[in-house]
């Protein structure tokens, strides 16, 4: 059938990156007797007529010649074309309730994945074939497609126990038992007899160790209600029996390694040199949270997908997984451990010792990812911090700029995750990165976490500022970057040095460096005064950004209401101005009279529009960060006279959006006996973290904020009788 290619009208269909052309050159090197010409056929196809999961006319084109390239036994790699069959059919069909209907390539409406979904359902008995075929990859990529295109439920269910039978190989026995899990799922006819047969194989002292325990989780994942107390000692126990364990030798060998320098499998090849290093890093950390190390590890990440909120089981199984004898295991288990310690509150502590445990200088890889996890924990990395100033001081601060690639990544990510915790043991190596010039970017996000390091800290940014050339459009070290750390560092000495480099970026037109650099200045407060001169002119600026910048460090300097509130009509003119919001809250009530039938007007235009967009069906505009901005500066400028406005519009905003948690709740609490209306919303959110549903940013350090500040205004308020009416002033 691949000689009928020429038949089709390509050019009229589409994939990713426009006319399909190029599709039938692609199905033809799929089944080259060269193996180079295939992989990037292959490649091809999947980057542009799978391209990120979408299915396009020409893919569905495709699939009569993909089937009859699967169905040829003079096919090369027949187990690459069924999988790819395969991954057409499963996007398909986890699509086709979502996007039953979608805008098609040509502007029409289209129904490519119900369609789509359906042509492999009528395709099934083709997996049922593949599954029985004598070539192990074609079997192994053919099992999946027993539960996602069959629809009948009894003979899939038979199917895939006839196949547990016949697979000798682990990985398709394991395979097969996940293929029912998922049959049950998709199936309701399946249910019952699939979650009996894998509790059978969960409970039967004669099924392999690795069957079994696929056995258990994958019957915890469409049986919840099978998980009981012992559902996590049995899955540890049979964890315990899958490890492997390390050869003798090689345990020598890891304990005699020269610490300084990173085993083979650590070694990965230096980006190019022209690439940015934060650039650089993204794309390598990209590919690396893509590895599995252990073979169990798709199977752990699915049981505590399943155990869910039953944190003591999770916190067993992750205490065995990160201190397993197998190196792929406690790796994978890092992240895992991750996942729980931010969604599930709780006292975390073992876990958080047990991944400092993970530092370890003869293992570099390891340590990086060690000490990544602990810093995107914040403040939930403390038990962890003797781990890591440990770690960073085996070392001395060159390590920083090691000629080894793994061992300097892990080197820097101690470093950075210690500096987080605020402490000073961090400094040498920061001073290292400033000092050489290696990965600076890197360490200019730290240097800011050790303000009483200021000292020696605060010359070497100075010094960084004043290189940087103006006249490009995006120099090599950001001084956007470099003004936030100086502000954070808060040494007045940065002022004359801020002051400059803003009068280069006006020289050069840099707006976006100007904003932030005039945002440091005014960080500094009246101590910035030496730069007012520079400063106030631009409250004239014809960008309102820059305009807003400026007229907040002209109040943050002098606090003079009078210079500074007449400048706020103009920028209130758009609603959504939020510096300029926020500005007018700051000033609080020597701003009232100029600025609050505006912000009213804004908070009224929003709800109106909503309102009566809510009322004809049309899409309700979420503007919840309006809502939010608008209503703190109503309370910071009106005082109780505003409570009837603003707290209905700070729970509307954080109803609609979690990710307003965290000003909501700042403003609840400037609102004092007055934010009591908010209580039932603020005890449901506490709740929520119980449940296991805390994440209200997705950023850890940003959601535990919140939580204190709710328990904070729980505690201050839960007690207090019904208040007085308030009273018109």
């Amino acid at each position: 059938m691949i000689n009928d290619l020429d038949r089709t009208d390509w050019a009229s269909l589409g994939h990713a990156y426009g006319a399909a052309d190029d599709v039938p050159g692609w199905l033809r090197g799929m089944v080259s007797p060269d193996p180079d010409v295939r992989e990037e056929a292959f490649g091809n196809f999947y980057g542009a007529a799978l391209h990120q999961g979408s299915v396009y006319s020409s893919t569905v084109a495709s699939l009569p010649f993909l089937f009859a390239m699967a169905d040829d036994p003079a096919t090369p790699d027949r187990g690459g074309v069924v999988a790819l069959l395969l991954s057409i059919g499963r996007e398909a069909v986890d699509a086709e309730e979502i996007y039953a209907v979608i805008c098609g390539e040509d502007g029409e409406e289209s129904t490519i994945y119900p369609d789509t979904a359906r042509l492999m359902r009528e395709h099934a008995d083709a997996f049922v074939v593949y599954a029985g075929d004598p070539d192990p990859r074609v079997r192994r990529a053919s099992i999946e497609g027993l539960g996602l295109f069959l629809d009948d439920a009894e003979r899939a269910v038979a199917l895939l126990r006839d196949r547990l039978v016949e697979e000798s190989g682990a990985a398709e026995r394991l395979l097969v038992v996940r293929t029912m899990a998922d049959l049950a799922l998709r199936l309701p006819a399946a249910a019952a007899p699939a979650r009996a047969w894998l509790g059978a194989l969960a409970d039967s002292d004669t099924t392999d160790s690795d069957t079994r325990l696929a056995a258990l989780v994958h019957r915890a994942r469409c049986a919840p209600g099978s998980i009981d107390d012992q559902t996590a000692p049995t899955a540890i126990e049979l964890l315990r029996q899958v490890t492997p364990t390390p050869r003798p030798e090689a345990d020598k060998e890891q304990g005699e390694r020269d610490p300084s320098r990173p085993c083979a499998c650590e070694a990965e090849p230096e980006p190019d040199p022209n690439v940015p290093g934060h650039i650089a890093a993204a794309f390598a950390d990209l590919e690396r949270n893509g590895r599995v190390h252990a073979a169990t590890t798709p199977l752990l990440v699915a049981f505590h997908t399943a155990l869910g909120t039953r944190a003591e089981d999770r916190t067993a199984v992750l205490i065995e997984q990160l201190c397993s004898p197998d190196l792929g295991t406690r790796y994978d288990a890092i992240d895992m451990a991750r996942s729980l310690i931010t969604s599930l509150r709780g006292d975390h502590t073992a876990l958080v010792r047990l991944i400092g445990d993970c530092l370890l200088p003869g293992d570099a890889y390891t340590a990086a990812a060690a000490a990544e996890t602990l810093g995107s924990l914040d403040t939930l990395a403390e038990p962890a911090r003797e781990a890591l100033a440990a770690y960073v001081t085996t070392h001395r601060p060159d390590a920083w700029a090691s000629g080894h690639r793994a061992v300097r990544r892990a080197h820097q990510l101690a470093v950075v995750t210690l500096a987080g915790l605020k402490d000073e043991r961090a400094l040498p190596s920061l001073l290292t990165a400033l000092d050489t010039d290696t990965d600076a970017w890197r360490a200019l996000g730290a240097v800011g976490h050790l303000p009483q390091c200021a000292a020696e800290l605060t010359p070497r940014l100075i010094r960084r500022l004043a290189d940087v050339d103006h006249s490009r459009e995006w120099p090599e070290v950001s001084p956007a970057t470099l003004a936030s750390a100086l502000a954070k560092l808060g040494d007045p000495a940065a002022v004359p040095a801020l002051t400059e480099t803003l009068q280069a970026a006006l020289r050069h037109k840099q707006g976006r460096t100007a904003e932030p650099v005039l945002k440091a200045l005014a960080s500094f407060g009246p101590r910035a005064a030496s730069a007012l001169d520079v400063v106030r002119p631009l409250t004239e600026a014809d960008d309102v950004s820059l305009r807003t910048a400026a007229a907040g460090a002209v109040w943050e300097i002098e606090r003079r209401p009078e210079n500074v509130v007449p400048l706020l009509e103009r920028l209130l003119e758009g609603h959504r101005n939020f510096d300029a919001i926020d500005l007018a809250g700051r000033i609080g009530p020597a701003a009232g009279a100029a600025v609050l039938p505006r912000l009213r007007q804004i908070l009224n235009e929003r709800v109106e529009q909503n309102a009566r967009n809510e009322q004809n069906g049309s899409a309700v505009l979420n503007d919840s960060w309006t809502l939010v901005h608008v209503a703190s500066a109503l309370w910071d400028i009106g005082g109780a006279r505003e409570t009837g406005t603003v707290v209905p519009a700070l729970l509307a905003a954080w109803k609609d959006n979690d990710a307003t948690a965290r000003h909501v709740v700042t403003c609840l609490h400037r609102m004092g006996p007055a934010a009591r209306p908010a209580l039932p919303q603020i005890q449901a959110a506490l709740e929520r973290l119980q449940r296991g549903d805390p994440r209200w940013s997705g950023v850890i350090a940003f959601d535990l904020a919140v939580e204190h500040t709710c328990r904070v205004i729980l505690a201050r308020l839960r007690d207090l009788s019904d208040p007085a009416p308030v009273r018109e002033e």
